[in-house]
């Protein structure tokens, strides 16, 4: 198993490698892309702003539980792929039952605490008068599913650091069709709106959990999520977080930023918080796919790492960096010049749509340097190195988002201003990326380039 599965990582040339990693992650990103932009899709063909609007505030909060699955995802894989590259199976498989079982006990005690406290939730995360009540009835079913959406994003990571980048695709896109099959007949067949919008995502989510767990228990792979396996001592629970709440950190800040910027733009109106939603799932477009690249060489890289092979490690960050430059410059001119039809797709509102344009013509300005950003977040996660990582992790969304946004409003009083907040913070972000970096490159890398 081990000779099939890791085979790439060791000896494959590296442009076949990265590729081979690469295209299976992002084909996954291009369905979590599809899954997201289906919900706003479906529900602006309803021609209700409101709705639009109530979907976006909401986010944020399903965003939240993205990053507890993010957290045991990119702290699993990171563990389990130096465990792998060291030899260590067996601390393989405790380190993916101890991400299985412990994301699943803070998945339903989070269902249970959405159900509990849904209206203040709504209230925090933006929701206005007029959109409370759309907001409260998406999370109310969308909190059924956050077990599996944790389960789901975990292991659709995890299941990448054994070498089965095909596994996890298969899963991702498995049950982002689902979604995107179901959401058109609930929205608009049954005219149940945001609620079907919900059902379609938490059945997804669903879906997908119970794909990766049907592989977990198979003779197909060297992880495991058996009780037996369970364990936290030895360094397992400690290697997942050192690297996994860094990473989940960024997604919560976004989540943060995210209702921190609904409140700010709710000043306003409803529109300018519709527009502000829907310019975000434009930008994604780029986003998600750069986020593909740069997770799926994260087990390559830190398979090399933990081999002890520097040049290896180091010829395929030169390759994916370039790889990443070139594609960011691509999607940046696609989604630039074609914003306009992606905006209308999604609003119908003259206003709302007069803001969403302008919104993503000026969150797109990052576009040409976020690849780069990302492959250089993972090649750090990669080493294990907690502390660039999570100075990293809390800056592009934390502390050089938030500072920026609020300056932003208060300086320069526009709708516009605040989404460019984004955009010099990305810029920012990726200065402290490359710093970061050659930190890590001279205390854990060099001597392994020097040596191997």
């Amino acid at each position: 198993m081990e000779d099939k599965t890791t085979e790439i990582f060791r000896n494959a040339p590296v442009p076949k490698a990265v590729i081979s990693n690469v295209i299976p992650s992002i084909i996954s990103m291009i369905m979590v892309l599809l899954y997201n932009l289906a919900d706003t899709f479906f529900i602006g063909q309803t021609k209700d702003a409101y709705m639009v609007a109530a979907v976006s505030v909401a986010t944020p909060a399903f965003l939240f539980f993205m990053a507890v699955g993010m957290l045991f995802g990119i702290g699993g894989t990171s563990l389990i792929s130096r465990m792998l590259g060291e030899g260590n199976d067996k601390k393989a498989k405790n380190t993916s039952a101890f991400c299985f079982w412990t994301g699943l006990i803070i998945g339903v005690v989070s269902m249970v605490l959405i159900w509990m406290f849904i209206r203040p939730v709504c209230q925090m995360v933006g929701a206005s008068d007029d959109t409370i009540g759309y907001a409260s009835e998406y999370l109310n079913i969308v909190a059924a599913g956050i077990p599996f959406l944790i389960i789901s994003n975990s292991f659709s990571n995890i299941i990448r650091a054994e070498g089965n980048a095909k596994t996890a695709m298969a899963g991702m896109i498995f049950g982002n069709v689902i979604n995107i099959v179901l959401d058109p007949v609930l929205i608009l067949g049954l005219h149940w709106n945001v609620a079907g919008a919900a059902i379609a995502t938490t059945l997804s989510n669903m879906i997908s959990a119970l794909f990766y767990l049907r592989h977990l228990l198979s003779k197909k792979t060297m992880l495991s999520v058996r009780l037996s396996d369970y364990c936290i001592k030895g360094g397992i629970a400690a290697g997942v977080f050192a690297i996994g709440v860094p990473a989940s950190l960024n997604s919560i800040l976004l989540s943060t930023s995210n209702i921190i910027v609904n409140n700010m733009m709710a000043g306003y109106g409803d529109m300018a918080v519709a527009g502000l939603g829907v310019a975000m799932k434009v930008n994604l477009i780029v986003v998600m796919l750069l986020i593909g690249l740069g997770t799926g060489i994260q087990p390559l890289l830190g398979y090399c790492f933990g081999a002890g092979n520097g040049k290896r490690y180091m010829e395929v960050l030169r390759f994916s960096l370039i790889l990443a430059f070139g594609m960011s410059v691509i999607m940046t001119v696609i989604c630039y010049f074609g914003a306009g039809p992606l905006v209308t797709a999604f609003l119908d509102n003259a206003d709302a749509f007069g803001f969403g344009m302008s919104f993503a013509r000026i969150y797109i300005f990052s576009g040409p340097i976020i690849g780069i950003l990302f492959v250089f977040v993972n090649a750090i996660q990669a080493t294990g190195a907690a502390l660039p990582a999570l100075i990293l992790s809390v800056s592009r969304q934390g502390i050089l988002y938030i500072p920026i946004l609020l300056a932003f409003h208060n300086l320069l009083h526009t709708a516009q201003t605040l989404a460019l907040a984004q955009p010099v913070a990305d810029y920012l972000s990726v200065v402290l990326a490359a710093a970061l970096f050659f930190v890590t490159y001279r205390k854990y890398i060099k001597k392994f380039v020097l040596t191997s």
